[in-house]
């Protein structure tokens, strides 16, 4: 299972919300890249960058920072957040993302989403599957669609998409630990899916039951900003699959 850390960007800062509420900004460090050079100094290979003012102006916004943080780690960066266009993803590419994550897009205007599968691949496009309640979510989980989850994924991989991360958002940044079952649900029901978990990892422990249930990846936020999880634990478990 790959450990992926995650950065959130809100005026080029490293910052954390709970829920993905805005009101509950907390400012980790001022310098995102700073942060992405400790975790490749501890043997990390893949980022999680999100970019919440892209995600509230519903366009990209922080290329700057992917930029930045791509052109001086050998981060494998997934970058989110406010991609509507060809455009904004032309722009996410150019700028270093190794992968591209679409949630609101993929709701919105299923056909910009799925021409981007089509001429990407499915390695290169990830669906994000954010959920409240198991009904997506959309707009920085400002809205919340008609859409029930695991449907919305079977959908979307007709289409060939084989990456999907799946926030719950009733748990995103509460530290209560992740929701093992929807996960185990989500790949019992979706055959051969690529899952990344994300969302209320809280303990080092969570790690090998996420990587039990069949999970490909697993984003992890707030526990590492609360030293909750230490990166040194993230290098043991990762030198002990090498």
């Amino acid at each position: 299972m790959r450990i992926i850390p995650a950065i959130d960007i809100i005026d080029k800062k490293c910052v954390r919300l709970s829920k993905g509420d805005y009101d509950t900004k907390k400012i980790y460090n001022e310098n995102p890249l700073e942060v992405a050079k400790e975790f490749e100094a501890h043997g990390i290979e893949y980022l999680h960058l999100v970019d919440l003012d892209g995600a509230k102006s519903k366009h990209i916004v922080n290329y700057k920072v992917l930029e930045q943080i791509a052109s001086k780690t050998t981060l494998k960066i997934d970058f989110g957040g406010g991609l509507k266009t060809g455009e904004d993803l032309r722009i996410a590419f150019e700028s270093g993302a190794h992968q591209v994550t679409g949630g609101s897009i993929a709701v919105k205007n299923p056909d910009i989403f799925r021409s981007w599968i089509k001429k990407n691949g499915s390695d290169k496009i990830i669906l994000g599957a954010d959920a409240n309640n198991e009904k997506i979510a959309v707009s920085g989980w400002q809205e919340e669609s008609d859409k029930d989850l695991i449907p919305f994924i079977k959908e979307y991989q007709k289409e060939g998409v084989s990456y999907v991360i799946c926030t719950d958002i009733s748990k995103d940044g509460m530290l209560q630990g992740p929701s093992f079952e929807l996960y185990k649900r989500i790949i019992n029901e979706t055959n051969d899916i690529k899952l990344i978990a994300s969302g209320g990892i809280s303990t080092f422990d969570e790690l090998p039951r996420l990587a039990e249930i069949g999970c490909e990846g697993t984003i992890i936020g707030k526990a590492i900003y609360e030293n909750r999880i230490s990166l040194k634990q993230l290098e043991n478990y990762i030198l002990s699959k090498v």
